[in-house]
């Protein structure tokens, strides 16, 4: 669990944005969304202003209640969440043959929680592309205190329009980022574009799954929750992203949505049901206690205004992700292997 306090907490929403301006970015950014009668299309058309107002604003509430890896994770009984989650980041690594000495790109790589346990596992150099300045300053500090500055970096960038040359690496990951893609076959075609040929991409998707009915009002609020508390333009389903995939030119390897065999739910620690002292910040009395934290540090001063906004399109995601995976219509962990043809030289 993250070490970050009520301090950091207070002091790090907003990321980036003036501190005054928090509350008006709150404002722009719910607007984007169908929960309070935005448009797809102009998510679609906005997402890089959505996506960095989103994780300015929530990036101190992640790191604050989940920890620096800010991902679902499949359980195993009698396992915790952070080491479900470690798990989780090796898995990808051991799909993708990772060796040491090997260039790795992660694609929308947070504040580089996976980056580094992916990096110490697998003795590789993982560069995290990211397009949000608060993000890349976090991911740097952390990196810093356990040593990977020399072989790990951070680079700024859209993953739509990558700042990498042609065949640059060994081996390339998303962990629940490409969902923020406006377009996943212009994302998944950079990321063929900057993998060496004959190397391969594994990634966790966030997705509908084949249960979702589009036509059922109940479905279509809990995916309108999950798009407006996660700064999604939209959520595809599993087959559609498979697709892309496929249209971007790889060989798909093998995909599963692995939440279907996960014998602890990924979604146990957003239950408010469910009480564990390990994850007690996710619980029902730990969000109360962040609530009423975050209304007084709002109230004097110390955290802008608007964070208790924040706070509860937070826990309105929570609620559409709990609904959408008691009912079967939600996963954040579609995973699939695909390879870039050796034959493509480019």
């Amino acid at each position: 669990m993250s070490k970050q306090g009520a301090f950091d907490l207070a002091s790090g929403v907003g990321g980036k944005i003036d501190k005054d301006q928090v509350l008006s970015a709150v404002d722009k950014y719910e607007k984007y969304h169908g929960y309070y009668g935005g448009e797809e299309e102009e998510r679609k058309n906005n997402y890089t202003d959505m996506v960095n107002k989103y994780y300015d604003l929530c990036t101190s509430f992640y790191e604050y209640g989940w920890g620096e890896s800010f991902h679902f994770a499949a359980r195993w009984k009698g396992e915790s969440l952070q080491e479900s989650i470690k798990r989780h980041e090796h898995f990808l690594a051991l799909q993708l043959g990772l060796k040491p000495g090997q260039k790795v790109l992660d694609v929308g790589c947070g504040i580089g929680g996976p980056l580094r346990e992916i990096a110490r596992f697998s003795s590789t150099s993982v560069t995290g592309l990211n397009n949000n300045e608060y993000q890349i300053s976090r991911g740097q500090v952390l990196n810093r205190k356990v040593g990977l500055d020399q072989t790990c970096n951070f680079v700024k960038g859209d993953f739509m329009k990558m700042p990498f040359p042609d065949n640059s690496f060994d081996a390339v990951y998303a962990i629940e980022a490409t969902c923020h893609a406006p377009d996943p076959v212009g994302c998944y075609k950079e990321i063929y574009r900057v993998l060496k040929p004959g190397q391969c991409f594994a990634v966790y998707e966030w997705c509908m799954t084949d249960a979702y009915n589009p036509n059922n009002e109940e479905q279509k609020r809990i995916k309108a929750e999950i798009e407006l508390g996660n700064g999604l333009p939209e959520i595809r389903s599993t087959q559609q992203c498979l697709e892309a995939a496929k249209k971007a030119g790889f060989e798909v390897v093998w995909d599963k949505d692995l939440a279907e065999d996960s014998p602890v739910s990924w979604y146990l620690p957003l239950d408010t049901s469910h009480f564990s002292l390990s994850s007690f910040r996710l619980t029902a009395v730990g969000r109360l206690f962040t609530r009423n934290l975050v209304s007084a540090l709002e109230y004097v001063g110390l955290a802008p205004k608007g964070s208790q906004r924040v706070q509860a399109f937070l826990e309105k995601a929570a609620e559409g992700l709990v609904g959408g995976a008691k009912k079967g219509i939600f996963t954040p962990m579609y995973f699939f292997l695909v390879r870039k043809p050796i034959s493509d030289s480019q």
